[in-house]
């Protein structure tokens, strides 16, 4: 029977028994083995379930934007988890970055948006955080918008160490919201900051303006 409420959640933490932890493997990345229970809507306990989760840590996206020349300074990267679904492994992105232990998430945005990009970010905005597939992975990715003067950015950036080969673009604050609807941006974090900026552009500057 199908519950009319105004609560989204019906359950908390409490409501899981973690049962098992299990390392499955432990490199750049870890994978751990979940044995658990949890509360049934319907009353009681369901079975024991196991799922096998990836842990990257956490990360932030910051979306580049300069209110002067209305442009996004964007990145593209390869990404070889994109080689099955799609004609380009090489993506259009925003800057991002895992969160290191000890680092806030508005520490991180500025320094990759240096080492990505090449720009400084003299005003930030958090927009949202959002779980990117909780199915599968404990990610959590947090979205901010930050000023920056694009006519500084250009040429190829990125960490020799990581393997990183980041080419800077510039683009119109049009242009990249009309790619959303050509299917020529892809990735979660960056479709998620643009329309997140597009419903909340006027609020942004609003807020620039009175710093």
């Amino acid at each position: 029977m199908t519950k009319r409420t105004n609560e989204i959640h019906q359950f908390d933490k409490n409501d899981i028994e973690i049962l098992t932890q299990q390392p499955l493997y432990h490199g750049f990345f870890k994978m751990v083995k979940y044995a658990f229970k949890h509360k049934l809507f319907n009353g009681g306990w369901s079975d024991t379930i196991e799922r096998e989760v990836f842990e990257r840590g956490h990360a932030v996206a910051v979306l580049l934007f300069d209110p002067k020349l209305d442009e996004f300074v964007m990145i593209e990267q390869i990404r070889i988890g994109a080689l099955p679904t799609t004609e380009s492994p090489w993506l259009l992105e925003v800057v991002a970055g895992v969160i290191d232990e000890g680092e806030t998430p508005e520490n991180v945005c500025r320094r990759e948006a240096e080492e990505e990009a090449g720009v400084a970010i003299t005003k930030l905005t958090k927009a949202l955080s959002y779980l990117s597939s909780p199915g599968g992975t404990t990610e959590r990715i947090h979205i901010f918008v930050g000023q920056v003067d694009a006519s500084q950015a250009e040429g190829v950036h990125g960490l020799d160490y990581e393997g990183e080969d980041i080419l800077v673009h510039r683009v119109k604050t049009d242009l990249a919201l009309s790619w959303i609807a050509q299917e020529k941006i892809d990735n979660a974090a960056t479709l998620i900051a643009l329309q997140w900026f597009a419903m909340n552009k006027t609020t942004i500057l609003e807020t620039w303006n009175n710093e």
